[in-house]
């Protein structure tokens, strides 16, 4: 903890922490959390995002400028609202303390055309247009504009570096730990008024199962337990270190000397109906530190969106925007379930799907030619018998990749059942 200034810059806060359960919502690992404890301030914690812009040069002397997009003569491709542009500066950086959510441009950005085939002919034209290409602040994510840095990279292209500030507040779901490797999940966040409370009006801050602790064998999370008990009673630190700390007789004696029981259990009364539980419930103050799996960060979901360029399905990932996989063995499971249109819902309709053209006498993929008003097949030209088939378009792509290898796959038709 010397080493590495952890007394300075804590990971976590000393936690009144009761051993019992609580309606069965901190089953297994979970933990259970005063609510009120939360809305004092307990267990909050700010987040930084360091975004990195960058002036790139390209070869052929072009260069992308940070600057605010459409203040310049040049012509701008896909420009944005102007609202969207209406907290950035001149040079194109935000303002300090501004509040940005999700898709918000971070840094005002324009990049020269990607191709000369995108300037409508000319190298001159090709000079005048540009393209929107600002930085976004991560989808999902949301905060406020702490800092901004301007410096240079090394090809000495100006370097702009922002960091964005967010609050996260414990919520269900969030993650805690204890320095004896009990993690768990806050399962519920239950108000002060019903949580449970001893006999002097001590109400803890967390609940965590009992059940964690034999199997676990983690001795030493009980014995902090006394220990932080111990040290809070007399203000003053008290040594955990194993084998060599202060001894468990001393730390015993130490809850006598306060007027406690040696055990560390005490009477508590159920906040809900005002009774005494028949047990004593062993109750202390231990470190608990927040760890960074946090709901907000991992919360996921999509109705439409992107799609990959290659296979025309769904894009993969969270911060992608992704679908939600749905793999073989859930496939499975719907077969079972006899389900076989959801099969279809997901795999063809949700995903993929494409109505093709298939030429029956050939086999090969034909397509509708507008200006003939005809179907044409590759072989058979126009006026071939041609089918509408439903398939997945990464079939498609596999026929047209075995083409390129020189495997010419045919597609034979049967009436459709």
């Amino acid at each position: 903890m010397e080493t590495t200034n952890f007394d300075e810059r804590p990971g976590g806060q000393n936690f009144i922490v009761a051993i019992m359960s609580l309606h069965g919502y901190n089953m297994q690992d979970a933990v259970i959390m005063n609510r009120g404890s939360i809305d004092l301030g307990l267990g909050r914690s700010t987040f930084m995002r360091t975004y990195n812009a960058e002036r790139r040069r390209f070869p052929g002397g072009q260069v992308e400028e940070i600057e605010k997009p459409g203040t310049s003569l040049q012509e701008v491709k896909g420009l944005k609202p102007d609202e969207s542009y209406v907290h950035l500066e001149a040079d194109g950086l935000p303002l300090p303390e501004k509040y940005l959510e999700g898709g918000d441009v971070l840094v005002g950005k324009t990049s020269p055309p990607r191709f000369l085939e995108e300037s409508s002919g000319g190298a001159f034209l090709m000079a005048q247009e540009r393209r929107e290409s600002s930085m976004l602040v991560r989808h999902g994510e949301k905060g406020w504009v702490d800092n901004v840095y301007v410096t240079e990279s090394l090809d000495s292209g100006r370097m702009v570096r922002v960091m964005v500030r967010s609050h996260k507040v414990p919520e269900v779901g969030d993650k805690f730990a204890s320095r004896h490797g009990q993690k768990g999940v806050i399962g519920r966040l239950v108000n002060p008024e019903d949580m449970p409370f001893t006999a002097d009006g001590v109400v803890p801050d967390l609940i965590i199962n009992p059940h964690a602790i034999p199997s676990r064998m983690t001795v030493a999370h009980v014995l902090e337990m006394i220990g932080g008990k111990v040290g809070s009673l007399e203000g003053r630190r008290i040594d955990g270190t194993a084998f060599r700390g202060e001894k468990e007789g001393s730390l015993r004696d130490g809850l006598i000397r306060n007027g406690f029981a040696h055990s560390g259990r005490e009477t508590m009364i159920n906040g809900e109906t005002g009774q005494a539980y028949p047990a004593e419930i062993f109750i202390g103050c231990i470190y608990y530190q927040r760890l960074h799996h946090l709901v907000s960060s991992k919360i996921h979901a999509r109705s439409r969106g992107r799609v990959q360029i290659l296979t025309r399905q769904p894009t993969e990932g969270r911060a992608r925007q992704g679908g939600l996989r749905f793999g073989e063995m859930e496939r499975d499971c719907l077969i079972a379930h006899g389900a076989s249109m959801v099969i279809k819902d997901r795999l063809l309709d949700e995903s993929d799907g494409i109505d093709m053209y298939v030429c029956a006498q050939s086999g090969h993929l034909a397509w509708y030619d507008p200006k003939r008003r005809t179907y044409v097949s590759p072989i058979h030209g126009d006026g071939a018998e041609v089918y509408k088939v439903q398939t997945s378009y990464a079939f498609k792509l596999l026929l047209d990749e075995m083409k390129s290898l020189g495997v010419a796959m045919r597609l034979e038709l049967e009436d459709r059942r």
